[in-house]
């Protein structure tokens, strides 16, 4: 008999749809100045944003560590930033600190809205809802006020309600980190290995020195990238926080998130891996347990 999680997954698999209600941030950022401001704190080129396009980039420390990955849609003179509730005050107080240095607003509208994640290759339109690209999915936050109707007319457009389980393992099939538990304020940005996330030809911006110097040296130490059971290894030995090591017992990196994919049939996990063991098919141990690299994300 198949699970909830199998079951699910072949719903969406056989062309239905789901969605994800969660908690998560958007702020407004605004005022004469605000794409300078915004270039000076993020990784990405603000200035090359154009009205209702959107892009993906870093807030980061003077060390070049993180300190949240955003989506920023412009909206007329608005800046709308959509972020993880694990990181939505940071990246708040982040911009709010440097509001009195100049001509620019910021305002946290998380509590007015509701978010979810949306799958589905179809068109879905909303009154009043604004939609950000996530990967493979789109995030929607609708007004409290209307959430209910929102939810009323996902299901009647076959979309069924996706469990915390099956989020989870949807979530790392498409190797998306969650921050506190893939990464977090020790993680150096171009360790997430994201396309996109940086521009190397901005102007300077918090962190952009240490994050220059990695790329122009040619690679970071380690990076965040994707670890699959061997076919047919009971893969007990495959947990969180799991030591990854060489068959001559160097140290190879560190497991943070782990599921079983149906849809690969194998256990799968989310992993830091060092910069000399990365290539796809790379052979490593995680305690007795065979397992090989492999590149991000694990389907789609």
């Amino acid at each position: 008999m198949k699970t909830e999680l199998e079951r699910n997954n072949s719903t969406l698999d056989g062309g239905g749809f789901g969605f994800y209600e969660q908690s998560r941030g958007l702020l407004a950022v605004w005022g004469k100045e605000a794409v300078q401001f915004l270039d000076g704190m993020v990784t990405n080129d603000m200035k090359t944003l154009a009205d209702g396009e959107q892009m993906l980039a870093a807030f980061s420390n003077a060390q070049g560590r993180l300190i949240a990955v955003v989506r920023i849609l412009r909206s007329g003179d608005r800046f709308l930033i959509e972020t993880e509730e694990a990181t939505r005050l940071k990246v708040f107080q982040n911009l709010f600190r440097f509001t009195f240095a100049g001509d620019f607003y910021v305002e946290d509208w998380s509590e007015n809205y509701s978010a979810f994640e949306v799958f589905g290759n179809n068109t879905f339109c909303a009154v009043d809802a604004v939609w950000f690209d996530g990967r493979p999915s789109r995030f929607a936050f609708v007004s409290k006020e209307i959430a209910g109707d929102f939810i009323s007319d996902l299901t009647a457009s076959g979309r069924v309600p996706i469990s915390d389980a099956m989020y989870e393992t949807i979530r790392i099939e498409n190797g998306v980190p969650l921050y506190g538990i893939d990464i977090d304020e020790t993680t150096i940005v171009p360790e997430l290995g994201l396309d996109g996330l940086i521009s190397y030809n901005k102007g300077c911006y918090i962190g952009q020195e240490i994050i220059a110097r990695i790329h122009f040296r040619g690679h970071v130490a380690k990076r965040l990238t994707g670890i699959v059971s061997e076919p047919g290894a009971i893969a007990t030995g495959l947990l969180p926080g799991a030591e990854l090591t060489t068959h001559d017992g160097k140290n190879a990196g560190r497991i943070t998130s782990v599921t079983f994919s149906p849809k690969l049939d194998k256990q799968i996990a989310l992993a830091f891996v060092r910069y000399d063991y990365l290539s796809g098919g790379t052979r490593l141990t995680a305690g007795d347990l065979a397992v090989i690299v492999t590149g991000l994300p694990f389907i789609g």
